[in-house]
C-alpha cells in the first residue's frame, strides 16, 4: 500500500498497487498525448488563413470547456469536504449524546447500587449492551461515512476520466477541423488556379481576337484570306456574283481581284481590289498612298466603278486603323480598309449600289423619253448624303467594337492581378501557421502550461 496526498484538500489516502498503476498509466497517457500533440503541431505545414481562424476558435472552445470542467471538479471537491465536515459533526454529536447517555446510565446505576446489588448487576449488563450497540452504531456510521467518501472519490475519478475523454475528443475534433481546413484550403487554391487560368484564357482569347481583326493569320497570305472570307460569307447569298483574280495583264498592269454583280442583266456594281501587306514587299517600308495612282489606273482600264485598297501597311497609323478611309478627294470612289472591314465594305457598297440601280433605270427611261432629269439629280444627291451618313455610323460602330474589346482585356487583366494578390495573402497566412508552436499556444495560459510541466516532470522521474 502506498500513500498519496490530494493536491486539492491535502488529505492523505492509501492506494494499492493496482490503483497506483492505474493512476500512473493515466499520467503516462496524458504525457503521451501531450507529446503526440507537440509533434503533430511541429509537423503541421502550410496552414492557411481559414485554418488559423478555425484552430483559434477550437482552442478557445477547448479552453472554455476545460475551465468549466476544472470549476466543476473544484465544486465536487468542495462538496466532498462539506460532506466530510457534516459527517464528522454528526459523529461528534452522536458521541456527545452517547456520552451523556452513558453518564446518565452511570448515575442511574449508582442509585441502583444503593438500593439493590442485583439490580446493579443487571444495570451493568444493560449498560454493556447499550455500549456495544452504541459502538456498533458508531462503526456503522463510520462505515457509511467511508462509503460516502469512496463514492464521492469514485465520482470525482469518473468526472476526471470523462474530462480526459472530453479533452481527447476535443483534440480529435481539432485535428479533424485542421484536416478539413487543409482540404478546404487546397480546394480554394485549386479554384483560384482554375479561375486564374480561365481568366487568362479569356484574356488570351480577346488578345487573339483583336490580333485576328487587325492582322492576317499566320501562314496565310492577305489575298487568300480575303478570298476565303468572300467565299464563306458572301458567296452563299450572292451566288451569281463575279469575284476572281485579275489575270489580264494585256494593258501592262493588273489588280488583285475584281468584283462584279448584276441584276436583270444590268451591272450595278464593280470593284477593283488591291491587297498590300508589308510581308509581300521588299524591306523598304511603303505607304498606302504609294499605290493610289496605280490602283486608279487599274480601275479605269478594267472599267470598275469603285477602287478598294486592302492594306496592312502603316500598322501604327490611327487614320487607317480607325475604320474605312474615304480617299475620294484624291481619287474618285476609292477607299482604304483593313482586312477586318473587307466584308462590311462590300456589303455597304452592294446595298447602296442596288438602290442606285433603280435610279439608273429611271434615268435611262427619262433620257429615252427626253424628260427633265433634275428630280433624278436631286435624288442622287440625297442618296450620296445618306450613303455618307451610313458610312460614318458603320465606322463608329466598328471603332466602338474595338474599344469594347480593349476595355474587356483591361478588366480581365485587373481580375488577374487581384487573384495573384489573393494568392500572396494565402502564402503569408500559411507562413503564420507554420510559426505556430505549443509554447505560443500555452502563453498566458497557466492551466495548460501546468499540465504540460507535470507530464514532463513525471516522465523525468521515471
Amino acid at each position: 500500500m502506498k500513500e498519496l496526498k490530494c493536491p486539492k484538500c491535502g488529505n492523505v489516502f492509501k492506494v494499492d498497487e493496482a490503483d497506483y498503476a492505474s493512476i500512473l498509466n493515466q499520467v503516462k497517457n496524458a504525457e503521451f498525448n501531450a507529446e503526440i500533440e507537440r509533434r503533430l503541431a511541429e509537423l503541421s505545414m502550410r496552414h492557411k488563413a481559414e485554418q488559423e481562424l478555425s484552430t483559434a476558435k477550437t482552442e478557445q472552445e477547448f479552453q472554455t470547456r476545460l475551465n468549466k470542467k476544472e470549476i466543476e471538479l473544484e465544486a465536487k471537491n468542495a462538496e466532498i469536504d462539506r460532506i466530510k465536515n457534516e459527517k464528522n459533526a454528526e459523529l461528534a454529536k452522536i458521541k456527545g449524546e452517547k456520552d451523556m447517555e452513558i453518564a446518565r446510565l452511570k448515575s442511574r446505576l449508582e442509585n441502583i447500587e444503593a438500593q439493590k446489588e442485583s439490580e446493579k448487576t443487571l444495570a451493568l449488563a444493560e449498560k454493556d449492551k447499550t455500549i456495544a450497540e452504541l459502538n456498533s452504531a458508531i462503526e456503522k456510521e463510520e462505515s457509511k461515512l467511508q462509503i460516502a467518501v469512496m463514492e464521492e472519490r469514485n465520482k470525482s475519478q469518473q468526472i476526471l476520466q470523462e474530462k480526459d475523454s472530453k479533452i481527447a475528443q476535443l483534440k480529435s475534433e481539432a485535428e479533424l477541423e485542421k484536416t478539413r481546413a487543409q482540404v478546404h484550403e487546397a480546394e480554394l487554391i485549386k479554384n483560384h488556379e482554375n479561375e486564374l487560368k480561365a481568366k487568362q484564357e479569356l484574356v488570351d482569347y480577346y488578345k487573339d481576337l483583336k490580333t485576328r481583326m487587325s492582322t492576317k493569320m499566320v501562314g496565310e497570305t492577305l489575298e487568300i484570306h480575303c478570298s476565303t472570307l468572300f467565299n464563306q460569307m458572301l458567296r452563299p447569298i450572292m451566288p451569281n456574283a463575279y469575284f476572281e483574280k485579275d489575270n489580264d495583264a494585256s494593258d501592262g498592269t493588273k489588280g488583285d481581284f475584281i468584283f462584279r454583280d448584276s441584276e436583270d442583266g444590268t451591272e450595278y456594281i464593280s470593284i477593283m481590289f488591291e491587297m498590300k501587306n508589308e510581308m509581300d514587299t521588299t524591306s523598304t517600308k511603303h505607304k498606302n498612298e504609294d499605290f493610289f495612282k496605280k490602283l486608279d489606273e487599274d480601275r479605269r482600264k478594267k472599267g470598275c466603278e469603285f477602287a478598294v485598297l486592302v492594306s496592312l501597311l502603316e500598322a501604327d497609323s490611327e487614320l487607317y486603323n480607325g475604320g474605312i478611309v474615304d480617299v475620294s478627294h484624291r481619287y474618285e470612289k476609292m477607299y482604304v480598309i483593313r482586312p477586318q472591314f473587307f466584308i462590311p465594305l462590300i456589303t455597304l457598297l452592294v446595298q447602296t449600289s442596288r438602290k442606285s440601280l433603280e435610279y439608273k433605270k429611271q434615268l435611262l427611261l427619262a433620257q429615252s423619253k427626253e424628260v427633265d432629269v433634275t428630280n433624278f439629280e436631286n435624288k442622287l444627291t440625297d442618296f450620296k448624303a445618306k450613303f455618307g451618313r451610313h458610312y460614318t455610323l458603320a465606322s463608329k460602330k466598328f471603332e466602338d467594337a474595338i474599344k469594347q474589346i480593349d476595355d474587356s482585356i483591361a478588366k480581365l487583366q485587373k481580375v488577374k492581378e487581384s487573384l495573384l494578390g489573393s494568392e500572396n495573402n494565402l502564402r503569408l497566412a500559411n507562413q503564420d501557421t507554420e510559426e505556430l508552436t505549443i509554447r505560443k499556444l500555452t502563453y498566458k495560459n497557466p492551466t495548460m502550461k501546468q499540465k504540460f510541466d507535470e507530464a514532463r516532470l513525471l516522465d523525468e522521474q521515471e
